[in-house]
């Protein structure tokens, strides 16, 4: 396989899973960060639901604070 044409053509004929499967190589391959952010905001997420949340009105109060420091 020679040219973007033919690797669509040939991706086109895999069943979506592997497509998908192509799809997380090729993100990680050109985006290295990305599976670290995801684990990271999977952590947030894990860890707003566990541990609760600051309130909006505390963030917005002390928002200029953080990112300055």
């Amino acid at each position: 396989m020679s040219t973007v044409a033919e690797i669509e053509a040939a991706l086109e004929k895999l069943p979506v899973d592997a497509q998908r499967a192509v799809a997380a190589w090729l993100e990680a391959k050109l985006w290295p960060e990305a599976s670290a952010m995801t684990a990271a905001i999977d952590e947030a997420e894990r860890s707003l639901a566990d541990e609760g949340g600051v309130p909006v009105a505390d963030v917005r109060q002390n928002v200029r604070s953080w990112i300055t420091a």
